[in-house]
């Protein structure tokens, strides 16, 4: 790899050994991929994956003090995934008492991280790019990001450039100031292999929409079009919201780092078709009958299928401000219309600290409270990582959750049905 004298410099020892590894480190990463040189990272912030402290973590907690003792911290400000623990969230005494061996380095690790850039100590979400949180990259900015459903937002609905990184590698990218470029951080890379026809005649869940996508294209490039009946043209609030839940599915039901929407994502509409398909792409039609046959293949891993719920995880990736406010006042009309008062499965929804905390100061949260919903800023997965946990029936309207666990997948309207009538008719399927 071609290397400038000033990152020869660096691996070669200038500003100590903890930095040579660094640069190492990202010299033998990029080698790997085929990557000829390094590019500066110039977006504002990065994102890290690893913000929960499992004691099995033992080796990452060892090269933070390694990194803090050295002086190789990150160049840049950067905020992390959700914390896993908030004791809001319903569990029995002996599921928090494991949930506290579980993540015992949590407050240590917490301090590791604001030594390292963490920008705020309430910097905790998989959603960094809402406005809300402060971390959102504008148009061909260079990221150093972890985080499946943040890489592929800002790649696709934003237009910065990021590989699909992990956690270790995001941080070592965020320290030297620059990362190998290959894959997605190129032109070539962000070409269009798949053209995905979106042929339905009723708006598609974009959580199945997603998974339909990912199964299909698996770590590739697809160019979508179609969703302009439902979507428009005009990247929205509620598009985003869209997007959002989409590309959260297609990045963990397959490994889909970007993807182009004809005439809304910011590359689509600069380059159009031609600009963005490679000659020879193949083509994926998707109708209401696919979508019916993907949510249909999705397995059952409850140890009961017929077990009644007993937890409702709405927010994975964590809700955006439009979609908490929805939410609850669906769920409040919702529990009225059928004449009752409190939700009918304890029910949490997650958000964003910054999200979580406006949404408290207004009318719409004291209703929601009263129906006995939870508001967190949890990470659903890291609580279904617990094994006291992790074989309950929990039902989700996220394709990312059910993929990582035994949750079970609803729509939107058939979670809402349940959480306020206690029950739904199953008409096959997984449901």
């Amino acid at each position: 790899m071609e290397l400038t004298p000033e990152q020869q410099a660096l691996l070669d020892g200038s500003r100590g050994p903890a930095m040579a590894k660094v640069v190492r480190t990202l010299v033998m990463y990029g080698e790997c991929f085929g990557a000829k040189r390094m590019v500066p990272v110039s977006g504002e912030r990065g994102h890290l994956v690893t913000s929960f402290g499992l004691s099995m973590l033992k080796p990452v907690y060892d090269l933070m003090d390694e990194l803090i003792a050295g002086g190789a911290i990150s160049g840049q400000e950067f905020s992390a995934d959700p914390r896993p623990l908030d004791p809001a969230v319903p569990a029995n005494p002996l599921q928090r008492l494991l949930f506290h061996i579980m993540y015992s380095k949590q407050d240590d690790y917490e301090t590791q991280l604001k030594a390292m850039g963490l920008m705020g100590k309430d910097a905790f979400t998989c959603t960094c790019y809402l406005p809300e949180v402060g971390n959102r990259p504008h148009r061909g900015d260079v990221l150093s990001w972890a985080e499946s459903s943040a890489v592929v937002f800002a790649n696709s609905v934003l237009g910065a450039r990021c590989n699909r990184n992990s956690g270790i590698i995001e941080m070592f990218g965020s320290i030297a100031g620059f990362v190998p470029e290959f894959g997605l951080l190129t032109d070539e890379g962000r070409r269009a292999t798949w053209v995905v026809e979106v042929c339905c005649e009723h708006k598609p869940e974009a959580q199945v929409l997603g998974s339909a996508i990912g199964m299909k294209v698996m770590e590739d490039v697809p160019y979508i079009k179609g969703l302009d009946h439902w979507l428009g043209n005009e990247l929205s609030r509620d598009a985003e919201d869209y997007l959002k839940d989409m590309g959260a599915a297609s990045a963990s039901n397959g490994a889909v780092g970007l993807y182009h929407v004809d005439g809304l994502t910011p590359e689509a509409v600069e380059l159009g078709e031609a600009g963005l398909v490679a000659p020879g792409a193949q083509v994926y039609r998707i109708d209401d009958a696919e979508l019916e046959r993907v949510r249909a293949g999705y397995p059952v891993v409850w140890k009961n299928p017929a077990a009644k719920p007993r937890l409702c995880f709405i927010g994975c990736p964590h809700l955006s401000a439009s979609q908490l406010k929805d939410w609850s006042r669906r769920i409040v009309d919702g529990l009225a219309v059928a004449g009752k008062k409190r939700v009918q499965v304890p029910m949490v929804l997650t958000a964003a600290p910054a999200v979580a905390e406006a949404f408290r100061r207004t009318a719409d949260y004291e209703r929601l409270a009263a129906t006995g919903a939870v508001l967190s800023s949890i990470c659903p997965l890291m609580y279904t990582n617990n094994p006291l946990c992790g074989g309950m029936p929990i039902i989700t309207n996220s394709n990312k959750l059910r993929t990582y666990s035994t949750s079970r997948y609803y729509t939107d309207e058939e979670v809402l049905t349940y959480v306020t009538r206690g029950s739904f008719e199953k008409k096959g399927g997984d449901r």
